[in-house]
C-alpha cells in the first residue's frame, strides 16, 4: 500500500468573477442573474451591490430605485479586492450602477485596482429615474466606466445612445453600431438584437477590431424576457474568468441565454424570467 494513500486530492479551484450590480427582488435581473449565472458556469460568484430595484405591483411593475450610499459601496468592493488579490480575482462584470455617485465610487475602485477582464452590461436608464437623473448616469458612465471596459454587451436602445445612430432598423445597421462602439470604447463589443430586430432569428452582433461576427438562433417569443440580458453578460465574463477567447465566450453565452429564454420562469409579474438552469 502506497505511503501517499491517505493525502488529501488536490482542492480544484474554481476560477472567480465578481459582479457589481443591483438587486432585484423578483430574482429575475440584476445581482441575483448574475450570481446564478457564474454558479452555473462553474464560476464562483461574489457581489457588490449597488442599488436595490423592486417593481411595484400597485403601479404597473414600475421600477422603485433606492441608490445604496457610497460609502458602502467603497466598502464591499475594498472587502472584495483585499480577500482575492488581481491573480485570484481578474473578472468584474458591471451592471446597473444607477447614479452618477455610485459610478464615481466605483470608477475610483476599478481604477485603483485594474482587471484583466471587465465586462460591461451598460445600463443606461433606470425606469425609476426622473430624465435629468438619468441623462447625468449616462454621462457618468460613458466618460468613466467605458474607458475601463474591456467587453461590452450594449442592447438595441444602449447601442443607439453609444454608436450615436439615429435608428439601428437591420442587421447591417447593428454591425456598424458595433463597429462605431468598438472605435470610441476599444472594447470588443457584443451588440443585441434580440427580439427588437424584424425577423425570425434573434441577432447578436460580436467586433473585436478584427472579426465581425454574427450570431443567431430562433427567436423565443417576441416578449424581450427578464435577466437576459444580465445574463449574456455574466456568462462572458464567467466563461473570460475560466480563460475562454473573447468570440468563445461570446459564443457561449449566446448559447446559455438561449437555453434561459426557452426554460423561462413565468410568474404574476407581467414578464417571464430568464432561467439559468435551462442550459442542464
Amino acid at each position: 500500500m502506497s505511503s501517499h494513500s491517505s493525502a488529501p486530492a488536490a482542492l480544484h479551484r474554481p476560477s472567480i468573477a465578481l459582479t457589481i450590480a443591483g438587486s432585484e427582488a423578483t430574482g429575475g435581473a440584476g445581482a441575483q442573474a448574475d450570481l446564478k449565472t457564474f454558479q452555473q458556469l462553474g464560476v464562483f460568484g461574489i457581489a457588490a451591490l449597488t442599488c436595490i430595484v423592486s417593481f411595484n405591483p400597485k403601479d404597473n411593475w414600475n421600477h422603485r430605485f433606492m441608490p445604496l450610499d457610497a460609502e458602502v459601496i467603497a466598502d464591499q468592493l475594498e472587502a472584495s479586492f483585499a480577500a482575492y488579490g488581481p491573480d485570484d480575482l481578474d473578472t468584474v462584470k458591471i451592471g446597473m450602477l444607477g447614479t452618477p455617485a455610485t459610478i464615481g465610487t466605483v470608477a475610483q475602485a476599478l481604477q485603483a485596482r485594474p482587471s484583466k477582464n471587465l465586462v460591461l452590461d451598460p445600463v443606461l436608464i433606470c425606469k425609476g429615474q426622473e430624465p435629468g437623473a438619468a441623462l447625468a448616469t449616462d454621462a457618468a458612465l460613458k466618460n468613466q466606466i467605458l474607458p475601463l471596459a474591456t467587453f461590452v454587451t450594449p442592447n438595441h436602445f444602449e447601442a443607439l445612445s453609444l454608436s450615436g445612430m439615429e435608428a439601428i432598423d437591420d442587421v447591417e445597421d447593428l454591425k456598424e453600431a458595433a463597429q462605431r462602439i468598438y472605435a470610441i470604447s476599444g472594447a470588443v463589443v457584443l451588440a443585441k438584437g434580440g427580439v427588437r430586430l424584424y425577423g425570425p432569428d434573434a441577432v447578436d452582433v460580436y467586433y473585436d477590431g478584427g472579426t465581425l461576427e454574427v450570431l443567431s438562433s430562433a427567436k423565443v417569443g417576441e416578449a424581450a424576457v427578464s435577466g437576459a440580458g444580465c445574463s449574456l453578460a455574466a456568462a462572458v465574463a464567467a466563461e473570460l474568468a475560466k480563460g475562454a477567447a473573447t468570440l468563445d465566450a461570446a459564443r457561449t453565452a449566446k448559447e446559455f441565454v438561449t437555453a434561459g429564454i426557452k426554460a423561462r420562469v413565468s410568474s404574476h409579474a407581467p414578464f417571464d424570467a430568464l432561467w439559468q438552469g435551462g442550459v442542464r
